[in-house]
């Protein structure tokens, strides 16, 4: 079953699940703002480079995470994130293939799955909430869902994805059997949104993702639509953002300038 541990990885904290790690090779991980060079309201392990943070410092930060879990830098793949659905698949780990899907990424991309050894995804978030899905096949995708992306179902997507290709290669996996861990965001205490929002989640997921008129239970609609596609270990980190801004980014709580901790995922070779 999924479990989410905090661990310490050279300078970085982590959230992880070193049990997955254990016994499949596949290293995931939801870093904190530790460890770090970036300074301000980007300090210090700020991983976005589209906040006006030196450029410098977010590639030092970004070398920094990829040694921390034992990979080389040029096999990070890191999207242009646009809060839309595309979701890009890397399905070779020779040097062309990982450009080929670096450059398409670049495009703008939410979602990546991974389909072999010692490429590694990083995505990166203040607020919105970061998805890793890993199949038993050793698949996995990790995913940017925003609330524009919990409504479009943009994980559910990934889901459905991964399991169409493990029926391809006759893995015989099954939805249920994927492991999906939900990272830090902004919580339903902190995530008031307009009525307009908040009645399309109720009318997507229902009204247990809205506790009143004004909140959003971002996790509660995830875990709706996850069920729904068959995915049933969902573990969820429980931490918020906003809350905890001393130990995760947040664009609320900083008033919109803020770096991006990140979602990583690997599977070692």
């Amino acid at each position: 079953m999924p479990h989410l541990s905090r661990g310490r990885f050279a300078s970085i904290g982590a959230l992880t699940d070193e049990a997955l790690f254990d016994r499949t090779g596949i290293r995931i991980a939801f870093t904190e703002r530790i460890g770090g060079v970036s300074e301000g309201p980007f300090a210090s392990l700020n991983l976005g480079d589209h906040v006006n943070d030196d450029a410098a410092c977010v590639a030092r930060n970004r070398a920094i995470v990829a040694e921390a879990f034992g990979v080389g830098p040029d096999s990070l793949v890191v999207p242009h994130q646009v809060h839309g659905g595309a979701i890009v698949r890397v399905a070779g780990s020779s040097a062309e293939a990982v450009c080929r899907a670096k450059d398409e990424a670049e495009t703008g991309a939410d979602a990546l799955l991974i389909e072999v050894s010692d490429v590694a995804a990083l995505l990166c978030y203040a607020d919105c909430v970061p998805v890793i899905v890993v199949s038993p096949s050793g698949r996995f995708a990790v995913i940017h869902a925003g609330w524009r992306g919990v409504l479009a179902g943009i994980a559910e997507d990934a889901v459905r994805l991964l399991a169409s290709l493990d029926r391809d290669d006759g893995c015989g996996v099954a939805e249920g059997s994927m492991n999906v861990y939900i990272g830090p965001h902004i919580r339903r205490e902190c995530f008031e949104t307009g009525e307009d929002v908040r009645d399309r989640f109720v009318g997507r997921f229902g009204a247990a993702c809205a506790p009143d008129r004004n909140h959003v239970d971002l996790s509660a609609a995830l875990r709706t639509g996850l069920h729904g596609v068959g995915i049933e270990r969902i573990v969820d980190a429980d931490a918020c953002t906003v809350c905890e801004n001393d130990r995760f980014f947040s664009h609320r709580a900083q008033g919109g300038i803020a770096g991006r901790h990140g979602a990583f995922a690997v599977r070692k070779g």
